[in-house]
């Protein structure tokens, strides 16, 4: 009889449901790909059907569900810090207790009648902390028997950071610094003051950042009133925030504006304001802050384990410059990131923490990661992507031979096309990772506008991620390994670089963004790097062939990846969902399974004797 765990994160932000099945994971998935509300923080009603169907099961099957914190003692940390803040603080209070004293302080009973709903049973539910979730989620999958352990977000109940070590099937704490002091909401802080949304603009901050300039002297002069006035930052990578610069512990924002307007001379922008040189600093120099953290953090790690290796975790760990600079910092001989790093995450983390911890079931260790590529949601077949076509009368041509459709995508891209690029199972985690992609060519110098603007309605200054071969990783960049789930940025190599004008760094933001800086400049970001995934050919057959046609047919071994969405909706899911994304915005071809839509030609396939005959429809 087999044992499964099923585990959940739900009402806070970024639900999500994964399950184990005899210790492999089987599927996951966050509920805001099905109920296509971004952030979904609801009950994760479609994540979970969808990863008990994709394991044959019902939820009576499972053995034990794991809700990925704890609930009464996040309570406590609500209640503590009211008090200590107090008199501060009295309208969030009374706007949050209203709704833990109904609900989330039943969190267990509210579970039970979630899942009696659903099925008329309820499993037996287990709370592993927050952290916990979230370390199991990055030492657990992970290709290393023993390992430090860094996880870095908000807060969970208590903690903001741990530093751990995992060993076998074990995980024991070592180091926890607590609320409020925060680097996830230090720099949420600044994602705040600069303009962005909390919790889903901290890209949009750090893609941000290169565009400051780093010999000015206002940018060295904010790194240390920083460190004097917002943070007092120890040797080994703990740290104090000075909390009369922030409200996020018991206000309905995140900075006293009027203080930080005050110390730094410059006042909150609004969302819809222009970006100007001011916000361009400010932005790198709390991301410099944030890394001389992370590195401190990890040097306190490295002494306390002995670990050669690292796994990381929580929000932060999203931080792709930082865990950058980390890897070359030769802390480590190898990072591991988990790539469902955020919340969704977390899910993932409480079941392996039931499986591993409270099951008391030995770590399986093939020297290779267990997350599958992230590929573990649902995945759809060639009589759903046909339905479709028929349903919506598409331009569509389905080829018999996969090497031909690749021969025909790689010329559209090398043409300067935009291509949707739907296959298999969809990604875990906030990345697309080349099944529910959006593709160009980074060779194309006007490619990184068009995507922004045209494709992703998205600000201009964002830069892509572009997708190489393993096997051209070294050609074009600064990096002597892989990175599977885009979470390292490395430099693209000197001799593919270009001279910048004089005066470059002085020119407007756009002026400087649209000069060609590499021979790849779609992907090449204002500083030289790039946010680098590598494709295995293993773990991505048809995506690795796509870019090996390419690469045959342009010398490059390399393309732009975006996500397949557009600013403000999550990720597609279904062809449904892509469909609709491809006929709303500028892109210009669709492939889906083996088909390849267009919008300029007549449907191929609107006959329906020819849908009978060859695919027996109903």
């Amino acid at each position: 009889m087999s044992e499964s765990i099923l585990g959940i994160s739900a009402f806070y932000h970024d639900s999500a449901a994964a399950l184990i099945v005899d210790g492999e994971i089987v599927a996951a998935a966050h509920e805001e790909r099905f109920s296509r509300k971004k952030h979904d923080s609801s009950f994760p009603r479609q994540a979970i059907a969808y990863v008990l169907e994709e394991a044959g099961l019902q939820l009576a099957d499972i053995g034990v569900v794991a809700f990925y914190d704890k609930p009464y003692l996040k309570f406590e940390r609500l209640l503590e810090t009211y008090h200590s803040f107090a008199p501060r603080g009295l309208r969030s209070f009374l706007s949050a207790m209203p709704v833990w004293i109904k609900e989330k302080l039943f969190m267990r009973q509210m579970l039970k009648d979630e899942f009696k709903q659903l099925c008329g049973c309820c499993p037996k539910v287990i709370f592993p902390e927050h952290h916990l979730s979230h370390g199991a989620s990055a030492f657990y999958p992970s290709p290393f028997t023993e390992a430090a352990i860094l996880t870095l977000d908000g807060v969970g109940e208590w903690s903001t950071s741990t530093i751990g070590r995992g060993r076998e099937n074990s995980i024991e704490v070592l180091r926890e610094l607590d609320f409020p002091h925060s680097l996830g909401l230090l720099y949420s802080a600044f994602t705040h003051y600069c303009g962005f949304k909390v919790n889903s603009g901290e890209y949009k901050l750090m893609g941000l950042a290169p565009y400051g300039d780093k010999n000015s002297v206002q940018v060295k002069e904010w790194i240390e009133l920083i460190f004097s006035d917002l943070i007092d930052l120890r040797e080994d990578g703990s740290f104090l925030l000075n909390m009369d610069y922030f409200e996020f512990a018991t206000g309905l924002t995140m900075c006293v504006d009027n203080a930080w307007h005050k110390l730094f001379g410059v006042p909150r922008r609004k969302a819809e304001d222009s970006l100007g040189q001011d916000h361009m600093n400010l932005a790198l120099a709390i991301q410099e802050v944030t890394e001389e953290i992370v590195l401190r953090l990890a040097r306190t790690a490295r002494d306390l384990t002995q670990c050669d290796n690292l796994v990381m975790a929580g929000g932060v760990a999203l931080n792709c410059v930082a865990n950058g600079k980390l890897l070359r910092s030769g802390l480590f001989q190898d990072i591991w990131v988990q790539p469902a790093s955020g919340d969704a995450g977390g899910a993932l983390g409480a079941a392996l923490a039931g499986w591993h911890i409270y099951l008391d079931n030995p770590k399986e260790c093939s020297g290779q990661d267990a997350m599958k590529g992230a590929l573990l949601g649902p995945e759809y077949d060639s009589r759903d992507i046909l339905k479709l076509a028929r349903r919506y009368q598409a331009s569509s041509l389905k080829f018999s031979d996969f090497n031909e459709l690749c021969g025909k995508v790689a010329s559209l891209l090398a043409e300067g096309q935009v291509v949707g690029w739907f296959q298999g199972r969809m990604e875990y985690g906030p990345r697309a990772l080349g099944n529910r992609s959006i593709l160009g060519d980074a060779r194309h110098p006007e490619m990184q506008k068009k995507l922004n603007l045209k494709i992703k309605y998205r600000e201009g200054f964002r830069p892509f991620a572009p997708s190489v071969i393993e096997e051209c990783i070294s050609e074009f960049f600064e990096l002597d390994r892989p990175s599977p789930y885009m979470l390292l940025v490395a430099p693209v190599r000197e001799e593919r670089r270009n001279t910048l004008p004089e005066g470059y760094h002085s020119l407007p933001l756009y002026e400087r963004l649209y000069h060609p800086r590499s021979d790849v400049p779609a992907i090449t970001h204002i500083d030289y790097s790039a946010r680098i995934q590598s494709v295995s050919r293993n773990v991505h057959p048809k995506y690795w062939q796509l870019i090996d046609t390419f690469r045959q047919q342009t010398g490059y071994g390399l393309i732009v990846n975006t996500s397949f969405n557009v600013r403000g909706e999550p990720i597609v899911c279904t062809p449904e969902d892509a469909y609709r994304c491809f006929m709303a915005t500028e892109m210009d071809y669709l492939v889906m399974g083996d088909f390849l839509f267009s919008k300029t030609e007549q449907p191929l396939y609107a006959d329906r004797d020819y849908w009978q005959q060859t695919y027996e429809l109903d």
